[in-house]
């Protein structure tokens, strides 16, 4: 019988690679569509930064390192460490670099320096997709999810908590004092007084240590009590009710933080909320929101804040909306943690039709008939919406909105893997975020024109007709 015969195989044969890198890899690869993107955006505000010639070493290029980043940041891997390995070892990161390998911490300076003019890039990019078509603004979907915090949830600590342990550690400081003096006079007696004597005890060192990180943290806490507090009696001062008030006189405001309010020692901005994708648990991290399109779910708006309640974030969505696009969107939808008479109306006001709920909806409730003709004089808000909800086209495109904003959350966070901030502290939280909204914008950027244009010299050039037409463009 003749031995089975294989393709050759050699790992110690020489090659002789193509001489361009535009051959490295297929022909629509994310990677020369990011290269090409990124030569055609305002990178000003990180160039002006570098200044005229100086001694010293020479920087690399901005070009490189935001392509760099932004690829980072699309395939899921924004961590510096692991972006200076992939530059050694990822065909598609050597090609975005020319072969260059700018370490680790040099991409880190870069992303923590230029953070903002980053994030900024959100807007640029938002502008290529909404003059390629893809923002028609017919229908977008808010929603929130939270997202965990460079921080962990038990490495914080309630104001009563931080109350009693000061107390505590106060008396162990005090004891273990007590306990270093009788040690040197044992030592002065023992070896002279020439010895110093006051060199602390390690456990002495660390109780004083962490006395004071919660006695700054709770200074902290107590100083926003003040002063939600004053803003609280400003506005009981100022407000004249249009009637007499029955019952009880409203309690003076506190000065003090509730007992339950939390501080974190790692990163104080992040709050614990509950979680996004687990029932009944807990996360420390933020609410991070964001406003979807629904035709390819371009995100049209981006923010992170420390509340876990959506209510707040309705409004400041919207106005968002209408600053990147230039237009207000014409249907809004919203799930139940948005609603409020306030918000309904604010939206109305600006020309879009809100679609939110003021009511759980559960999958075991039976659904009402939907209301025929015209709703009846004198319904409230609330009511109003519920009948609006319980039409056949408010039903319809309300029950579009999951199938608009949740395979976003999913696409970030289960296909990239964004479950975690790398950076600490809301603005550079607030950035991250934005670089990542922005990444996914353009992932649906160079699927939509890939589907157009799939020949790779077309990819500029159908990149600058997008920025030539109108469109639906500002």
């Amino acid at each position: 019988m003749s031995p089975r015969t294989f393709r050759p195989y050699d790992p110690e044969e020489l090659w002789l690679l193509p001489p361009s890198p535009r051959d490295w890899l297929p022909e629509d690869h994310l990677a020369y569509f990011l290269s090409d993107l990124v030569e055609e955006l305002n990178l000003q505000p990180i160039l002006t930064t570098y200044g005229g010639v100086r001694r010293g070493t020479v920087p690399y290029h901005p070009q490189l390192l935001v392509k760099v980043l932004l690829y980072a940041y699309a395939v899921g891997v924004p961590a510096s460490r692991q972006i200076a390995r992939k530059l050694e070892e990822d065909v598609a990161f050597r090609v975005l670099a020319a072969n260059q390998r700018p370490d680790f911490r040099t991409l880190s300076d870069f992303r923590k320096q230029h953070l903002p003019a980053l994030a900024d890039l959100f807007v640029q990019i938002l502008t290529l997709c909404q003059r390629a078509g893809l923002v028609p603004l017919g229908h977008i979907a808010l929603d929130g999810t939270k997202v965990k915090a460079n921080a962990s949830k038990h490495k914080a600590m309630s104001y009563g908590r931080m109350v009693t342990d000061e107390v505590r550690l106060q008396a162990e400081v005090e004891q273990l004092l007590k306990q270093a003096e009788a040690a040197d006079a044992r030592d002065d007696a023992a070896y002279g007084p020439d010895r110093r004597g006051d060199e602390l005890p390690a456990e002495l060192a660390r109780r004083e240590q962490r006395l004071q990180t919660i006695r700054a943290a709770k200074a902290v806490l107590e100083q926003e009590a003040q002063a939600e507090a004053a803003l609280k009696r400003a506005a009981q001062d100022t407000e004249v009710p249009d009637r007499p008030r029955r019952g009880r006189p409203p309690q003076p405001p506190r000065s003090i933080p509730p007992p339950k309010a939390q501080r974190n020692f790692t990163d104080p901005e992040s709050r614990i909320m509950p979680a996004s994708d687990a029932k009944g648990s807990v996360v420390q991290g933020y609410n991070c929101q964001a406003a979807v399109d629904a035709r390819a779910q371009i995100i049209v708006a981006a923010d992170v804040t420390d509340e876990a309640n959506d209510t707040q974030q309705a409004q400041p969505m919207v106005t968002q909306i209408l600053a990147n696009t230039g237009a207000v969107p014409r249907v809004v939808s919203m799930d139940t943690g948005y609603f409020s008479e306030t918000n309904v109306t604010a939206l109305t006001a600006l020309g879009c039709t809100p679609l939110v709920p003021p009511d759980r909806q559960l999958h075991s409730q039976v659904r009402p008939a939907a209301p025929r003709g015209r709703p009846p004089a004198g319904l409230s808000v609330a009511d109003r919406m519920r009948r609006t909800l319980r039409t056949k086209h408010g039903r319809h495109r309300y029950a579009r909105r999951k199938a608009i904003v949740e395979p976003v959350f999913g696409q970030i966070k289960q296909g990239r893997g964004y479950r975690q901030f790398l950076l600490p502290g809301m603005r550079q939280v607030r950035g991250e975020w934005a670089l990542i909204c922005t990444t996914h914008n353009v992932r649906k950027l160079w699927t939509a024109l890939r589907q157009r244009r799939p020949r790779p010299g077309e990819r500029l050039r159908a990149l600058r007709d997008a920025q030539q037409t109108t469109g639906n463009g500002r």
